[in-house]
């Protein structure tokens, strides 16, 4: 069964299928994950699994995250992240246990979660796709400017609107990505396109919601 899995992007590359068509892939390496905790819906009122990716030396993790995890009894690990499961399915799966990419095979598809690229204090024109003031008439230091932010009512800017500010670096989900090749002795994947996110950015995957 399809749990989802935590991993790094690689980069992108491309490849050939049978036929010599060009497929451009973004290589991830995909776990090994270890589960670090089961959610019940008699103790937690929702099913669902914790994955613990990424090993690192035991003296950078605090006191809390070690105990956490040496209930698991696994390594220590970098990055937690839940996933939620069908309540039927935590039967079959156990603390401390090993998740990696052979759990997906060509053909699948899937929803890539990932942390977009951050882009700092940002227009409106590059934050939300204005199109700016006209370049003729009078115009005069205007040209990228967003235009009125309100009128006489309700006598403030009302909120929500659309103005400067911090672009990307936002939550970002892609759906129903075709997973083109696994290499599970290496911990590689291959998913079809781009994905979100800089490279060595943390990208989780879980079976497609909507396929």
């Amino acid at each position: 069964m399809q749990v989802g899995i935590l991993g790094k992007k690689m980069g992108m590359t491309q490849i050939f299928d049978q036929d010599g068509n060009c497929i451009p892939v973004t290589v991830i390496q995909a776990g090994p994950c270890y589960v670090t905790g089961i959610k019940t819906p008699a103790r937690d009122h929702y099913t669902a699994i914790q994955l613990g990716f990424e090993e690192v030396p035991d003296k950078k993790l605090n006191l809390p995250r070690k105990g956490h995890l040496k209930k698991a009894e696994v390594k220590p690990l970098k990055v937690l992240r839940e996933f939620r499961v069908p309540e039927d399915a935590i039967t079959d799966i156990t603390l401390g246990q090993e998740i990696d990419v052979n759990q997906f095979k060509p053909g699948d598809f899937v929803d890539v979660i990932g942390t977009s690229k951050g882009k700092g204090f940002t227009g409106v024109m590059k934050r939300h796709n204005f199109h700016g003031s006209k370049s003729t008439h009078g115009v005069h230091e205007y040209f990228r400017h967003g235009g009125s932010i309100g009128g006489c009512t309700p006598q403030h800017t009302i909120k929500g609107k659309k103005m400067p500010g911090r672009s990307g670096a936002a939550r970002v989900t892609l759906q129903n990505v075709e997973v083109v090749q696994v290499r599970g002795q290496d911990h590689l994947l291959m998913v079809k396109g781009g994905l979100p996110g800089a490279r060595n950015s943390l990208v989780m995957l879980r079976k497609a919601v909507k396929k």
